[in-house]
């Protein structure tokens, strides 16, 4: 893998060395699904990533689910040509799978998980992938079979290591029991914070790497998000019906942005790249995963890996000076 300038902190027990900031490919699966982001352009997304890649970030992150199957195309797309040492580690999830009307249905059933990825594999051409994590506990009562099902795959060199996302800590201890768990990746942001007390501390004690998603609340903490930018979203934009993008808390939650900008005039740099390094300084989280539609939108953000706040900062984050 290519030198990098960014600084890098090892992933839990996991034996990887990653970036503070990785690339989140949610987005690049576009819309025409139940948690699409609207249009998106194919170029736009291998630019993007080539873009981080020669920033330096080191590791993307993607999902079957992601517009099913066509992120983890693009992030093939992008990567092709490069050698073995040139990629970045690819990290991928399973266990939400395509159903009627492009909806997600849940599915933890070995053999299903056996499928996935078989196809994940194909589509990002890969022999191996770095990172394969649950996507959701759900159905809860199938995490157990889900989970032996990922340790088989992981005896089986078809993934590398093994991890969870958004489990809270009883459903952890239930698969630890089976096979060491050894990733977690929870929502994590200054809005969404319930982690905190609770999957993190476990996440620490137990050396469980952690990767955060949407440490800008999937873009409302960028400084781009207005008011009349919400209501234009496209209607398969998923973000138009989440409550955070709207009454009661859209006023709180763009006062919060106000309170970001400040603290990004301070170090000439975004509200975005603010959001990020806030979640980054949970001595908890290894890396935070950073969605980037386009090539333009890279550089500002990458800087978050290396953003120090200080007391002053985070006071004025909270509101407190």
């Amino acid at each position: 893998m290519q030198e990098t300038q960014l600084t890098t902190r090892p992933l839990g027990q996991t034996g990887l060395e990653i970036t503070r900031v990785g690339f989140g490919a949610w987005a690049i699966g576009g819309g025409g699904w139940e948690f699409g982001w609207g249009p998106q352009d194919d170029e736009q997304s291998i630019a993007a990533i080539q873009r981080a890649l020669g920033l330096g970030v080191n590791w993307i992150d993607t999902a079957a689910a992601y517009g099913f199957g066509r992120s983890e195309q693009v992030v093939a797309r992008a990567l092709e040509g490069l050698r073995v040492d040139e990629r970045p580690y690819v990290f991928t999830k399973a266990s939400l799978v395509e159903g009627a009307g492009r909806k997600v249905v849940h599915s933890l059933k070995r053999d299903s998980v056996l499928r996935e990825a078989e196809a994940s594999l194909q589509r990002l051409k890969l022999d191996a992938i770095d990172l394969y994590q649950v996507h959701w506990p759900m159905p809860e009562e199938d995490i157990e079979e889900g989970w032996a099902a990922f340790a088989e795959l992981k005896e089986q060199g078809m993934v590398r290591h093994i991890g969870v996302s958004n489990f809270d800590v009883d459903q952890m201890r239930l698969v630890q029991q089976s096979a060491p768990i050894e990733t977690l990746q929870p929502q994590y942001s200054l809005i969404d914070r319930d982690v905190d007390e609770s999957a993190l501390p476990f996440a620490e004690g137990e050396g469980i790497g952690v990767i955060v998603y949407s440490p800008m609340a999937s873009g409302l903490l960028t400084g781009a998000m207005t008011r009349e930018r919400i209501a234009n979203l496209p209607e398969d934009d998923w973000r138009k019906h989440d409550q955070r993008f709207r009454e009661p808390y859209l006023s709180g939650n763009l006062a919060l942005v106000d309170r970001l900008q400040k603290v990004a005039d301070r170090h000439a740099t975004s509200p975005g790249a603010v959001a990020v390094a806030w979640t980054l300084l949970n001595p908890a989280v290894d890396g935070a995963i950073v969605g980037m539609r386009r090539p333009d939108q890279v550089d500002p953000l990458i800087v978050a890996a290396d953003l120090e706040l200080d007391e002053t900062d985070l006071a004025m984050i909270e509101g407190k000076a």
